[in-house]
């Protein structure tokens, strides 16, 4: 159960803005019941995030702000410790707030709460986290139960999942039979489709669009202030303006959901893995984001989404959708936090290239020719968006074949996803993608060479690039850059049972030496 605080003003960050982060308010204490929200203007003038991102945040806070009424304390300035002082904040009136979800804001709640800077010792006190399906203390005792074991997430879902009694029988075991299914949802696109169902299927097998969101006053506002930054205050953001796409408030955002769960959830589990140049959206939930802003209880994501089995949604699409929900994004919280402050400059390939310019800046000048790159790079450039697939297997593919730091392909997907968050981003990228933690997250480098990509989606057919072609001017870019991948790491490659048959296969290529010379011309060219 959460702590209850009575009669204490709760301080709200941006991502903190569902109901379930003031369950345990006192609307009715004298002075209480209040909710202090702050925009710190100073992070956009620090970091250049995308456009479509920060207008999500701010339209978020804001909307929170109108939503609570009287009851907020709605502040903008430079700073948090400001903006605490600004709402009034002192030993006197002072406020709690639940536990942030990165380590910078993390060392900023204490030191507010020692008194070390800003309105005084006792000001601030510092709750436990919310937002997640589990705490620090359920990760703990894994980690200590798995002694010298490797932290696989496929086993701590499990226990989640028997903890949360999601998915389970009686006796503790799994519906179904499997607690993953995750094998009968790897389904390639319909063949011939530029959308995820052809256009001459069935109405009653035609997949709805997605549920999207009305733009009102308060995103009118926000867009005006964002104009004026760009114009006045010399703020440069990333990507392209556009209509809001997702959810800002827990209204929307429970909308967004019924949509899915309703429409969407079948069609999600077999393709989940797919991509289609004309359709950026696919099956999936576009609910990243608001779990991201803390406008939904996870759990109660994957009870509803568990409830769709009642009306006959595929098993496999509703594990597959609980997997993400209360697995994947749980396991990932929690090794941010496990891993150290340190997990995010390890290195373990020695990757030190810079982001080439093109890439940096979301292929804004059109520089790209191979088409599965070209297509997510403007999805990221026009919508702050792309679904799993094409951030593994296409951009983190692309940064970790040509060796880009890991630390900057971090900061460039925090700052680039409309859902990307340090905690999100640094396993993520630092880990999953770029294999920069020598094997905690994955027991192998997720590198593969174009074939992959043209089993998985459209884009090969219409591109100048060949998947098969290793040499020459129809050389696939990917292809290429996976064999050179495996000889840069060919000794860390060939001592995992996983990969190793990957470097006896390099040195059986018959064009081996034009290749990489092939590739070393290359450099950072743009494909």
């Amino acid at each position: 159960m959460p702590e209850r605080d009575p009669g204490s003003t709760r301080w709200c960050f941006a991502d903190q803005l569902g109901p379930h982060f003031l369950d345990d308010a006192a609307p009715d204490a004298r002075d209480g019941g209040d909710v202090v929200l702050v925009e710190a203007t100073s992070v956009f003038r620090r970091r250049a995030f995308h456009r479509r991102k920060a207008h999500l945040v701010l339209s978020a806070l804001r909307h929170r702000a109108a939503e609570l009424g009287d009851r907020a304390r709605h502040v903008r300035a430079d700073t948090y410790v400001e903006g605490l002082a600004e709402a009034g904040v002192s030993p006197e009136r002072p406020v709690s707030v639940c536990d942030p979800t990165t380590w910078a804001a993390r060392r900023l709640v204490r030191r507010l709460a020692a008194g070390d800077v800003g309105p005084g010792a006792g000001s601030v006190r510092v709750l436990a986290p919310r937002g997640f399906a589990s705490g620090h203390g359920d990760f703990a005792a894994w980690v200590a139960d798995r002694g010298e074991r490797r932290l696989l997430q496929d086993d701590w879902y499990r226990r989640s999942r028997r903890r949360l009694g999601v998915l389970v029988e009686a006796d503790g075991e799994p519906v179904g039979g499997r607690w993953s299914f995750d094998e009968d949802n790897r389904e390639p696109p319909p063949r011939g489709a530029t959308t995820l169902v052809a256009s001459d299927a069935p109405a009653t097998e035609a997949l709805r669009e997605p549920w999207w969101p009305q733009e009102d006053d308060v995103d009118a506002e926000v867009r005006d202030d964002l104009d004026r930054m760009a114009r006045d205050d010399g703020v440069t953001f990333l990507g392209d303006d556009g209509p809001r796409r997702f959810a800002v408030t827990h209204d929307e955002a429970r909308r967004a959901l019924r949509h899915f769960l309703a429409h969407r959830l079948d069609a999600f589990g077999p393709y989940e893995d797919a991509m289609l140049a004309g359709d950026r959206w696919m099956a999936h939930s576009l609910l990243s984001a608001p779990l991201n802003l803390g406008l939904l209880d996870p759990v109660r994501v994957a009870r509803d989404a568990v409830g769709r089995l009642r009306h006959g949604a595929r098993l496999a699409s509703v594990e597959g959708f609980v997997r993400q929900v209360v697995g994947w994004r749980d396991y990932v919280w929690h090794l941010y936090w496990q891993q150290g402050e340190d997990y995010r400059r390890r290195n373990a390939l020695q990757a030190r290239r810079a982001l080439p310019e093109w890439f940096a800046d979301l292929d804004a000048g059109g520089q790209v020719r191979a088409a599965c790159l070209s297509d997510v790079l403007g999805s990221v450039r026009e919508e702050g968006w792309a679904h799993h697939i094409p951030r593994l297997m296409v951009l983190g593919n692309w940064a970790l074949q040509h060796r880009y730091d890991p630390r900057a392909v971090t900061d460039w997907f925090h700052r680039a996803f409309v859902d990307g968050y340090d905690w999100v981003m640094v396993p993520n990228v630092v880990g999953m993608s770029l294999h920069g933690d020598g094997g905690v997250m994955a027991t192998k480098p997720y590198a593969s060479g174009g074939a992959y990509i043209d089993r998985m989606s459209d884009y090969c057919g219409r591109c100048p690039y060949d998947p098969k072609v290793r040499v020459g001017e129809t050389a696939c870019p990917f292809t290429a850059g996976y064999w050179a991948f495996v000889d840069a790491n060919r000794e860390r490659l060939a001592g995992n049972p996983r990969t190793s048959r990957a470097v006896a296969g390099l040195d059986r290529l018959k064009d081996r030496d034009a290749l990489l010379e092939q590739e070393r011309r290359r450099g950072g060219d743009a494909p």
